[in-house]
């Protein structure tokens, strides 16, 4: 009777479910469902969609945070109850934000899809109490001008599923996801503006799929990375959340998840080592932790069908929203502290202590055990010589090496703040959009701390995104400077204090010297025969003067 019982109530469960999806209207479809998963969503389609949607619950704001390259707007949803329309409602109602962007490569569709399924789920379906101690935004459909450039073979990993795909690339042919330092396309701009520093979300998740390793997940994940960054955030989203959910998915929907990462059968067959991504805050994901929030890189597997891509990311991102709900306040308390140690850090060991510019990936401590891969056999060529060849086999090897620390290899000591030179205005305008508190000095003012003299400056010869990527040698150099009035100060004791340390430290591996923000500067006093002073001094204390009294 035991048995039967609990068979009726999981039975009455999918029914009850099944009755609340079957209520949706036909406009509510998503491409994906009314095409047998061959064809994914269009730009027009995700319009239709969010305009249909925003007619049938009083619970979301639909809005624009900006045009693209080729001038489509690029909207975003606001789910909250009580409804929401902006930031200081928000920020009012004392509840996180947690942000969920899709399609920024806009040949990996599967966030894109599953954002407007979990809008109608939890405006009109079963998923409203996701909605109880946090507000959603949603952006499904980051690269506008990249989704409708719908071509064959695009994405050939994913095994024509589905048979037409958008491009990785922006209308100005760059990677959004290389993007977040440099900032110079418009949906950058636009995110970063009307998201981050506008929403300020406590949670970041950005949707991807892989590039075709044969690993044998349905979907693996990441946080963003610790570099500069506090501790704080990091480690809770890796060592509590990332774990709690992969075990949840696969309790509830016998789903593999796992960390995210390549391997190259080069290095030889059983592999040994699995690596992740780079730590550079030019991926949106690592940049938050510099801003301190808690961010996760969600990756499908690219071999699984469409569906199945679908399927592993919605349950991914509905396990995230229903974690970050249930413990919404736990997750405000740790970013407000890394705040609080960014900022006082600065206050009480500026011109002590030093922190990471440059950084190397490094295998972690515990590795991966029982690593889920497909299997590779060996054969001869007709040459003789011997190669491997994979088969449609699982097999589990008992540990790989997971690089996915990293160390520091060049650290910079951490300062007050810095003086940026008034002719350098668009250094200033860079850091303003960033959300970065940049002050202009109202009159001569003298500083103590140390100018950096490039001794060698060196560009790769090759082209990444757009640019020449640049890199400085050179010394520290103890001085004290004076300021003009109309120079600007940068006073780091303020809540993006990691990231403008990042920024604009000469020797960073991804700050503004290293996307050639300082080139013509350089160029034009003689970089290429003499050293040259780096023209942002960074400073630990204000020189003041008193006056004898007679």
């Amino acid at each position: 009777m035991k048995k039967i019982a609990i068979l009726f109530s999981i039975c009455f469960s999918v029914s009850a479910t099944a009755q609340q999806n079957a209520s949706f209207p036909a406009s509510l479809m998503i491409t994906p469902e009314k095409s047998n998963f061959e064809k994914t969503s269009s730009y027009a389609d995700v319009m239709q969609f969010l305009n249909t949607i925003k007619t049938m619950s009083p619970l979301i704001h639909v809005g624009s945070i900006g045009k693209s390259t080729m001038g489509k707007d690029i909207p975003f949803a606001v789910l909250a109850n009580p409804a929401i329309s902006s930031p200081e409602q928000a920020k009012q109602s004392g509840k996180p934000v947690v942000y969920i962007q899709g399609n920024i490569h806009a040949g990996e569709v599967e966030g894109k899809e599953i954002s407007m399924m979990l809008m109608r789920d939890i405006l009109l379906g079963n998923l409203s109490e996701l909605l109880s101690k946090q507000i959603i935004v949603f952006v499904p459909i980051y690269n506008t001008d990249g989704n409708d450039q719908f071509a064959k073979g695009l994405r050939p990993s994913q095994e024509n599923s589905p048979l037409e795909t958008g491009i990785r690339e922006n209308g100005q042919g760059l990677d959004l996801n290389r993007d977040g330092m440099k900032m110079e396309t418009p949906e950058t701009k636009a995110m970063v503006a009307n998201i981050l520093n506008a929403w300020d979300p406590q949670m970041v998740v950005d949707l991807h799929t892989t590039n075709g390793t044969w690993h044998g997940y349905d979907l693996t994940w990441a946080p963003g990375y610790l570099s500069a960054g506090e501790p704080g955030p990091y480690h809770y989203t890796n060592s509590t959340i990332l774990p709690f959910i992969t075990d949840q998915v696969k309790k509830k929907n016998d789903l593999l998840f796992g960390p995210f990462g390549d391997f190259s059968t080069r290095e030889g067959w059983p592999i040994k080592n699995f690596y992740t991504y780079n730590h550079h805050p030019r991926y949106i994901i690592n940049q938050i932790g510099l801003r301190n929030r808690m961010s996760i890189l969600s990756e499908s597997f690219a071999h699984e069908r469409f569906y199945q891509r679908m399927n592993s990311t919605y349950q991914f991102v509905k396990e995230i929203l229903t974690f970050c709900n249930n413990n919404a306040a736990e997750i405000i308390q740790i970013n407000q502290q890394a705040e609080k140690n960014a900022i006082e850090n600065v206050r009480n060991n500026a011109g002590l202590v030093s922190k990471g510019v440059r950084f190397k990936m490094v295998p972690t401590l515990e590795g991966i055990r029982n690593f889920r891969t497909y299997d590779y056999i060996p054969f001869k060529k007709e040459d003789g010589s011997t190669s491997i060849v994979k088969t449609g086999r699982i097999t589990h090897l008992d540990k790989v090496n997971y690089y996915a620390d990293f160390k520091d290899t060049v650290n910079a000591v951490l300062p007050r703040g810095y003086i940026i030179p008034a002719a350098m205005d668009s250094i200033v305008q860079h850091l303003k959009l960033m959300g970065v508190k940049v002050e202009k000095l109202e009159k001569k003012t003298e500083f103590k701390g140390e100018e950096f003299m490039i001794e060698k400056f060196t560009k790769a010869t090759r082209k990444f995104e757009g640019h020449q990527m640049a890199s400085a040698e050179g010394k520290f150099i103890p001085k004290n400077f004076t300021a003009e009035k109309g120079d600007f100060m940068v006073d780091l004791a303020q809540p993006l204090a990691n990231l403008i340390f990042y920024a604009l430290e000469p020797q960073s591996d991804d700050g503004l010297l290293t996307w050639n923000f300082f080139d013509h500067y350089l160029n034009t006093n003689g970089i290429s025969t003499q050293p040259v002073a780096y023209p942002v001094f960074k400073f630990f204390s204000t020189i003041t003067t008193t006056k004898k009294k007679r």
